[in-house]
């Protein structure tokens, strides 16, 4: 006796024939991912702004380290926009909103890259949470690269706002941090 299957013979002959079964996302993780895109959009954005405000303040060093930074969340978007193509899905651009333009100091800029990066680290992890609950195990496995990627990002930041917090009235210090900042941008760091 065939056990009884009540499911289409043409989907699973289908599916048995494919080398690669595409696993799509579910709507409401799919707005999220999207959403996730333009957030990372958005923080390149950010980084770049600040990259072009410390240039203009006459710190080349911290300009390259905030141009890589940038770099780096356009190519976090790029991974989130790969990922939904994967899993059969569709990239949504949408707009980008306005970032800020000027920060009124060095250790301003870096207060903020923090506040922003722990920003970022929760909605990471209100992604995972979503993925957890729909049991969506492809988007979690994606997922905790970027977790263990907020935990560097967080560490970076708070480093340098606690090497600024020592340096804070010494121009020499200063300079010396923007020159390390600057290695950064080289492969030195």
């Amino acid at each position: 006796m065939q056990p009884d299957f009540n499911f289409n013979k043409n989907v699973n002959k289908e599916l048995h024939h494919k080398k690669n079964c595409i696993i799509m996302l579910d709507s409401k993780m799919e707005d999220a991912l999207n959403q996730q895109v333009n957030a990372e959009l958005w923080s390149g954005y950010l980084y770049l702004s600040m990259s072009y405000d410390m240039d203009n303040k006459g710190y080349e060093g911290m300009a390259s380290w905030f141009a890589l930074q940038a770099k780096e969340e356009f190519e976090h978007a790029t991974r989130f926009m790969k990922f939904i193509g994967e899993m059969d899905g569709r990239v949504t651009l949408m707009p980008v909103k306005e970032v800020r333009q000027e920060w009124l100091s060095v250790a301003d800029a870096f207060e903020d890259t923090l506040k922003h990066e722990k920003v970022v680290t929760g909605r990471i992890h209100q992604l995972m949470g979503m993925a957890i609950e729909l049991k969506d195990y492809a988007t979690q496995s994606m997922l905790k690269w970027f977790i263990d990627e907020q935990v560097e990002e967080e560490d970076a930041a708070r480093k340098i706002l606690e090497k600024l917090k020592r340096i804070e009235n010494s121009p020499g210090g200063l300079y010396a941090l923007d020159k390390q900042l600057g290695k950064r941008a080289n492969g030195e760091d």
